[in-house]
Formats: C-alpha cells, structure tokens, sequence
C-alpha cells in the first residue's frame, strides 16, 4: 500500500513541459511508499488536489508567467481552499530561452501553493526555486526534474509519516 500520494500537474503544448512533467513524477515514484498521478492541468479538479499529500506543478512561460490553463487550474483550486494546508508544492517551468521569465512563472506558482498553506522546500546549491528549463529539456535539466520529484516525495512521506505516527 502507498503511504504518501504526489500529484504533478502540467500544462505543454509542444511536449517539452511534458518531458519535464514525466521526469518529476519518476522521481517522486522512486521513492518508497509513494504513489504518483501525472495530470493535464485542464483536466484537473479541485478534489483531486484533497487525497494527495505533495503537489508539484510545471508550466510553459508566457510573458514571464505561468499559462492560462495552469492559471484556470489555480482558479478552480478556491473551491478547496484551506483545505491544503501543510501539503508539500513545488514547482518547474520550461521556456523559449534565457531571461525569458522561467523564474517568474516558477515563483508565480509557488505563491499560488503558499497562499493555499502549502509547505515549499527551497534548495540552496542551485536552482533555489524549481528547475526551469530553456526549450526541449536536455540530459541535466531531465535530472534535476527527477530530483525535484523525489525531493518533494521525501518531505511529504516526512510530514505525512510524522501525521500518521
């Protein structure tokens, strides 16, 4: 039986957040005692976001923000709010290029899992915020997408396990 539930959800329309999507959920799958469901941003639903324990959200970068579809996901997430609370988020974004807002769609959904209680784990080597990645994701950014997945995974089995016991 799996003990902690992730959720990762996206939004792409040229595969490459979706790329990124797969490898974040293999991640958080490596980890012991947890289940993953991988979710089209427009095809999910508030309640789905009320069995999970951990959240982890991908966007492509529009204008240095997160896209329509990942923004009317939020939206729809009033319908469920503070009923996370002390669930683990984290995020990841893909865009055209350097300095083309990468971050500001990352820190755009962070403020969205934070305005809805959610626990972020920072990282203090690199890549502070999530993992971003400038086009088609390469070898490292695939990487760092399946660390951010298992990161996020373990604090939740933490704090979902510190729950139980």
């Amino acid at each position: 039986m799996k003990n902690s539930q992730i959720l990762v959800v996206y939004d792409s329309r040229t595969g490459n957040t979706e790329k990124m999507a797969r490898a974040v959920a293999d991640g958080a799958k490596g980890v012991a005692g947890v289940g993953v469901t991988l979710k089209q941003a427009a095809r999910t639903r508030p309640k789905d976001l009320l069995g999970v324990d951990g959240v982890i959200v991908g966007s492509p970068t529009y204008y240095g923000l997160l896209s329509a579809p990942v923004k009317a996901f939020f939206d729809r997430s009033v319908r469920v709010h503070g009923k996370l609370e002390g669930k683990v988020g984290a995020a990841f974004a893909s865009a055209g290029g350097t300095a083309t807002g990468a971050e500001t769609t990352i820190l755009s959904i962070l403020q969205a899992l934070l305005v809805h209680g959610m626990i972020v784990q920072g990282r203090a080597s690199d890549k502070h915020y999530g993992v971003a990645s400038v086009g088609a994701p390469n070898r490292e950014a695939i990487k760092l997408c399946r660390e951010l997945g298992a990161r996020t995974a373990r604090l939740a089995v933490a704090l979902h396990g510190a729950k139980k016991g």
